[in-house]
């Protein structure tokens, strides 16, 4: 199992810092949920951790800041936000790039690697896509498809950038449990979000992002409070519970007589 840390990390692109001194020590078996306003540094955050981007500070994996990108490859997959299928590559064959980091240079795929690409298009409900050509999927579907690429790479940790954008409300659901169960199971996962009442209800712990600094660290109930919705997100929210859990719904912004 994988453990992810940093210490001080910052990063600077364009000549503008956007992520400052954030430190944090991220365990297997966790659901962390990044959250922030627009632009507040989530996804580059994401793209630290892996060493995506040129950094200061220290990132290690497995108390390592040594490893090479396809060692990195090996023990955490990346689910990208945005993605854009420009290849009219099957459904199957996309799935199956994730598993490139586990073989060798010219090699085929062995019965492990297959069943890895069976296993999770079955996960995310793609198989019946498997022949389609991916550029003619939907915008949900796509991010299924992209999701199941990054399954099938088989890290014990898993990194996505806003999983459930472009997802209807039952894939969305869907996709969550699936994260739920990947943590439970003991893999880190690491997911950026802004469905506040989600996250609240999914994760075992938020980092919440303002203007590239850590403003807050811990549980949904410490990190979705009142006052911190007000300060970073500019709202204020309806709290409430329900028999699945928390419910957090965005009412308006502060100052704004409540109706």
């Amino acid at each position: 199992m994988v453990t992810i840390a940093t210490d001080r990390l910052s990063v600077t692109l364009g000549g503008r810092r956007v992520l400052h001194d954030v430190s944090v020590t991220l365990a297997p078996g966790s659901l962390v949920g990044v959250l922030g306003p627009n632009g507040a540094g989530k996804s580059t955050l994401a793209r630290a951790l892996l060493g995506l981007v040129r950094a200061q500070g220290r990132v290690t994996i497995d108390g390592r800041a040594d490893l090479r990108a396809a060692e990195i490859a090996r023990r955490v997959a990346y689910l990208p936000q945005g993605q854009v299928l420009h290849w009219p590559l099957s459904v199957e064959r996309v799935v199956a790039l994730g598993r490139l980091p586990h073989l060798a240079p010219m090699s085929r795929m062995g019965d492990d690697d297959r069943a890895a690409v069976e296993a999770a298009m079955a996960r995310v409900d793609v198989v019946r896509l498997r022949s389609r050509d991916a550029t003619t999927l939907s915008g949900g579907e796509r991010a299924r498809v992209l999701l199941a690429r990054a399954l099938a790479q088989g890290g014990t940790a898993l990194v996505v950038d806003e999983p459930l954008a472009a997802l209807d409300p039952r894939h969305g659901l869907e996709v969550a449990a699936l994260l739920r169960a990947e943590a439970e199971a003991g893999t880190l996962v690491v997911a950026v979000l802004h469905d506040l009442g989600l996250a609240a209800r999914m994760c075992d712990r938020l980092l919440l992002l303002d203007e590239g600094r850590l403003v807050a660290d811990g549980s949904p109930a410490a990190v979705l409070t009142p006052a911190n919705l007000a300060a970073v997100f500019g709202i204020r929210a309806w709290f409430g519970e329900s028999a699945e859990g928390p419910m957090i719904v965005p009412v308006g912004v502060p100052g704004d007589p409540p109706h």
